[in-house]
């Protein structure tokens, strides 16, 4: 075997591994999503079939119609919830970086012997199942929760405040989810910058504040995309903490998806759903890939 098998089979793992967990995946959700809702068991009917060979692929692809995705566009609440999910999604990430970085920071210029400590305190939380952590959330926000027992007893406020069931809600439970998502890059980006550099921009007469500004804030960077992409890729698509914590007035693009999928069960409009979703997510995501590699080829 020559030394290069090896790493082409290093390189191929991989692909097979996004190909098996990805790829199939969305090829059998677009089908779906072209199929016909009927009342059976499963609730659709794909236009075409492998079993057929290449004249029921013609006979499918001519007619072949997109109406799920047409349903889409023509019911405005698809187009709303995308548009929360969207803005929810932002709006949290903005607050964990607004959070998170000077955690982060924080954590960076701890000591040597302190910092695994610290970062052992960040990634505690996973110990603890997602769930039984945001159905902890409902015991503190609730009217009759320890966040308002306290509040009152403090005499800070005369009665409960109404935080459960609104949007504030999600926007605590979104941040407390996914925080360390947002500190774990930052964290890792800003322990790598050279201390040498600071010194040498405080010796040159630079305040603390243009030091951070001119070089710890660009330098930093790659950790703050890395980390508000980690964030608002899984908060747009949420289920759990708008339903738990949101209720039925929060309008979101995952608790939809679950709507069409199991309660109206049309798997075809779900699936187009999810679709547009995936499509949201990844095209700026690939933007970002392309300015980064020709941003790359100019340096170079």
């Amino acid at each position: 075997m020559s030394t290069s098998a090896p790493r082409r089979l290093l390189i191929l793992l991989p692909y097979l591994w996004l190909g098996l967990f990805f790829l199939v995946p969305f090829l059998i959700v677009i089908k779906i999503a072209l199929s016909d809702s009927v009342t059976a068991s499963p609730p659709y009917a794909p236009t075409f079939s492998l079993d057929e060979g290449l004249a029921g692929l013609r006979a499918a692809f001519a007619a072949l119609d997109f109406e799920n995705f047409l349903w889409l566009a023509e019911d405005g609440i698809y187009l709303k919830a995308y548009l929360n999910s969207v803005k929810v999604a932002a709006i949290a990430t903005l607050l964990c970086l607004m959070i998170g970085y000077p955690v982060a920071y924080a954590m960076a210029k701890a000591p040597q012997e302190w910092r695994k400590t610290l970062l052992l305190l960040v990634i505690l939380p996973f110990w603890t199942s997602f769930l039984i952590r945001i159905y902890a959330w409902i015991g503190i926000l609730k009217n009759e929760g320890f966040l308002n027992l306290t509040l009152m007893k403090l005499g800070l406020i005369d009665q409960p405040l109404a935080i459960m069931h609104t949007e504030i809600a999600v926007y605590v439970g979104i941040v407390y989810s996914y925080l360390p998502f947002m500190i774990l890059p930052l964290y890792a980006s800003l322990e790598r910058i050279d201390g040498r550099l600071l010194e040498a921009a405080e010796d040159l007469g630079c305040g603390a504040f243009a030091a951070f500004r001119q070089i710890t804030l660009p330098l930093s960077l790659p950790g703050v995309v890395a980390g508000c992409f980690l964030v608002f890729i899984p908060a747009i698509g949420e289920f759990v903490i708008p339903d738990l914590l949101g209720g039925s007035g929060t309008l979101m693009i995952g608790k939809t998806l679950w709507l069409e999928f199991f309660s109206n069960r049309d798997w075809g409009v779900a699936a187009a759903v999810a679709i547009v979703l995936l499509t949201i997510l990844i095209v700026p995501i690939v933007l970002f890939q392309r300015h980064q590699q020709k941003h790359q080829e100019e340096l170079g």
